[in-house]
């Protein structure tokens, strides 16, 4: 029996229907998560995408002035971990699943403007790439989950450490708050997206999303406090939101990195039941109105040329973490090397 038979029993003698079929999962890893081109009408799109740009732009500038060098490999490890753990879709009751999206734990530990950044280069990895989420609708998903949710996850995490005074449970309390609110609002901004386009009525669209993603929103708590749980006892200093003396040494970045490529190698056990905007969709009767990537480069987070799927499952995702650190880490240590030469 071979490593992967090991591994993926289901997976290496099944095809992808009969795997969902069977057990709910499918051997092609975790189903596309972010709003597709065709959901958001033009104008709103391109509105979105000003605010985007907007929003990111002054992000980066704040960090240029506000980190400190030593921590910019931790963006990466932060980066490729969040786009790893994402991969891993859990599921949910009514035959829908949930991701983590990981903006309120990035800004727990990185900081907001930082966190703004890592969440930027993930979502755009994942529509450029792996077409996940579509290329007019970039905007949309950066504003949801890169601005929104960072700003929602660090308000309320802040607000619930500052009512917990010194007690530890204000931690892992806020934390689950943070992680549960960042997605509930940010899915919320969706409906009225989507509702603004025409797309779907807001009596509909903001009650289904709404009530779908309070459910997902309980899995992205767990995940966000139990990730703070795991750092309060091994690298407590971390927990300082951007704290510039906080020290990154080499072998902290290089196990993150290794902790994002073992989520990677377990994505292909991923949910294979749509997420909860794609559950919407189907269940109000818009999914029709997505629109197909102009190119395919990765579809699926399947990686091209490799028959096994559960195997191109596993290379594209290590593959994606390892490309999403290195454009955060480039884009970081560049931005912030230029910034230290203006300021001599």
């Amino acid at each position: 029996m071979s490593t992967l038979d090991w591994l993926y029993p289901p997976l290496a003698t099944m095809s992808a229907k009969e795997a969902i079929a069977t057990d709910g999962f499918s051997p092609a890893g975790p189903v596309p998560m972010h709003i597709p081109d065709g959901f958001l009408s033009t104008p709103v799109a391109l509105l979105m995408w000003i605010v985007a740009v907007i929003g990111v732009a002054y992000a980066l500038w704040r960090v240029n002035r506000e980190l400190d060098e030593r921590q910019v490999p931790l963006m990466g490890v932060m980066a490729a971990a969040i786009f790893a753990g994402q991969m891993l879709n859990f599921s949910v009751t009514g035959g829908t699943s949930g991701h983590l999206v990981g903006a309120a734990l990035a800004a727990i530990v990185l900081g907001p403007w930082a966190a703004v950044l890592v969440m930027t280069c993930v979502v755009g990895t994942q529509a450029l790439l792996f077409q996940d989420g579509g290329l007019l609708a970039l905007g949309a998903n950066i504003v949801n989950m890169a601005l929104v949710g960072v700003a929602v996850g660090y308000a309320v995490y802040r607000t619930v450490r500052k009512l917990a005074g010194d007690k530890n449970w204000g931690l892992f309390a806020g934390g689950f708050a943070a992680g549960w609110l960042s997605i509930v609002i940010a899915a919320l901004l969706c409906a009225l997206q989507l509702a603004i386009s025409g797309t779907s009525p807001a009596n509909i669209a903001v009650p289904a999303m709404g009530g779908i993603h309070m459910l997902i929103g309980i899995g992205e708590g767990l995940i966000t406090a139990g990730a703070l749980a795991f750092l309060y006892a091994a690298r407590r200093d971390l927990l300082m939101a951007g704290k510039a003396q906080v020290s990154v040494s080499r072998g902290l970045w290089m196990g993150g990195l290794a902790i994002a490529i073992v989520l990677a190698v377990l994505s292909p056990l991923a949910s294979s039941h749509p997420d909860g905007l794609e559950w919407v969709a189907e269940q109000q009767g818009f999914i029709e109105a997505a629109r197909e990537a102009p190119y395919q480069l990765i579809p699926d987070y399947v990686f091209p040329g490799i028959p096994n799927e559960a195997v191109a499952t596993i290379v594209a995702g290590i593959f994606g973490a390892l490309i999403v650190f290195a454009v955060t880490y480039l884009i970081a240590a560049a931005r912030h090397r230029r910034e230290s030469l203006r300021t001599r």
